[in-house]
């Protein structure tokens, strides 16, 4: 028995090694299954409670930052509206107050909830990066970016932050929400968060409310975020395991897709452009990814044994679609280890032609960089095959 289970594991590690060098000819991708000290994870539990840990660590002192925990939080559900949508859902709207070393701040969770529940229901969280009126509570204004009467219809709830009460989203401002709570009046840390951290640190926030609302079923979430939003919702269910769909759509670099070998924008450009976005450190990789110790298919590989899912577009060359689809192949291993299939396959679908039958998913569309009408259709239809699916995760970790 024990030589059996033996040649099993080197069996299962050949295979791994393999596939993790497919489509890789020319570059070489960190295997996010190597031990920091060289071994191999062979078991989901060294996974979780080791490779795991390492790989954030990685992600926070290099590229991300380290985010703090706040000293409370509070919330104040300053509105309740029934009757909204034509009768077909309700409305809330929740002010979340964080308190940290130097203060407090405050900032706004909208959420609409179909009117005739059935119990508490899954619900997809938006960290809006575009201006507030893609998300207007009236509905006066309604856009494919945020098409909440579709989410509602089809049995989900569905809930906006403002990245930008959270971060605002400018190199001079940008610790004037969340960050000064923590930093005043000095330089931040080379490895402290920025603006991105920001961002999905509010989208915890918005957690712990959920945790609390009888109406939602905090078990079965899903944040999404676009572009820069995008790369927020990636780090944000990499780091709180209490997300059961982590949605990326068009986030690119240093979102979705992995950085070696780049296509489009590179880790030079993003850091010079927003130098705002990512920890201090990040910026010594600038056309030196290679010497980065980590990538994104590694980011991916965080949500195992979760649902994540990966949406690139056609015209979208800027966020890379092939680094994009790539990562979610070589995060791949690691839903194998919990008997769980990712992608399923190496080869990039069709347009317009989804991959969802993994707990990995992907797709892309034709069109160019935005939020549509048909990515949230695609979003739903993957709830719709597996948000039921998770499996029992074996500790909680939050931030």
């Amino acid at each position: 028995m024990m030589k059996s289970a033996k040649l099993e594991t080197i069996t299962i590690l050949a295979i791994i090694c393999s596939f993790l060098n497919t489509n890789a000819q020319d570059y070489t991708l960190p295997n996010p299954l190597e031990l920091a000290d060289g071994g191999m994870v062979t078991c989901t539990h060294l996974w979780h409670d080791t490779r795991r840990e390492e790989i954030l660590e990685l992600l926070r002192e290099n590229v991300y930052g380290r985010s703090p925990k706040p000293d409370s939080v509070a919330f104040n559900v300053v509105e309740e509206a029934k009757d909204m949508m034509n009768g077909n859902a309700k409305r809330k709207q929740v002010d979340i107050t964080v308190w940290g070393p130097h203060g407090e701040h405050t900032f706004r969770l909208l959420i609409f909830i179909p009117q005739d529940l059935q119990g508490p229901v899954p619900l997809f969280l938006l960290l809006n990066n575009r201006d507030e009126s893609n998300t207007d509570p009236t509905r006066n204004i309604i856009e494919d970016f945020w098409p909440a009467e579709d989410v509602i219809a089809r049995g989900y709830g569905i809930a906006a932050l403002q990245n930008k009460q959270l971060a605002p989203d400018d190199e001079n401002t940008y610790r004037n929400g969340a960050i000064n709570l923590f930093y005043t009046g000095c330089q931040l840390p080379a490895n402290a968060w920025r603006a991105v951290a920001a961002w999905a640190w509010g989208g915890s926030r918005a957690m712990d409310y959920f945790e609390t609302d009888q109406d939602i079923d905090h078990t079965r979430i899903a944040v999404i975020g676009h572009s820069r939003g995008g790369k927020a919702a990636l780090w944000r269910g990499a780091e709180d395991e209490r997300f059961s769909l982590v949605i990326s759509n068009n986030s690119g670099c240093t979102g979705a897709a992995v950085s070696r070998n780049k296509k489009g924008e590179r880790v030079a450009r993003i850091n010079s452009r927003y130098p705002h976005w990512f920890c201090d450190n990040y910026k010594q990789y600038g056309d030196n990814e290679d010497k980065l110790p980590v990538d994104q298919h590694q980011l991916i590989a965080l949500m195992a044994p979760r649902l994540v899912y990966i949406a690139s577009a056609e015209k979208d060359a800027w966020a890379d679609p092939e680094g994009e689809f790539l990562a979610g192949v070589h995060a791949g291993p690691v839903y194998q280890l919990y008997g769980l299939q990712g992608l399923g396959t190496d080869q990039q679908p069709a347009l317009n032609q989804p991959i969802q039958k993994g707990f990995i998913g992907y797709h892309i569309r034709s069109g160019g960089h935005d939020l549509t009408s048909y990515d949230w259709q695609k979003y739903l239809d993957y709830a719709d095959l597996h948000l039921g699916k998770i499996p029992v995760k074996s500790s909680i970790k939050t931030q």
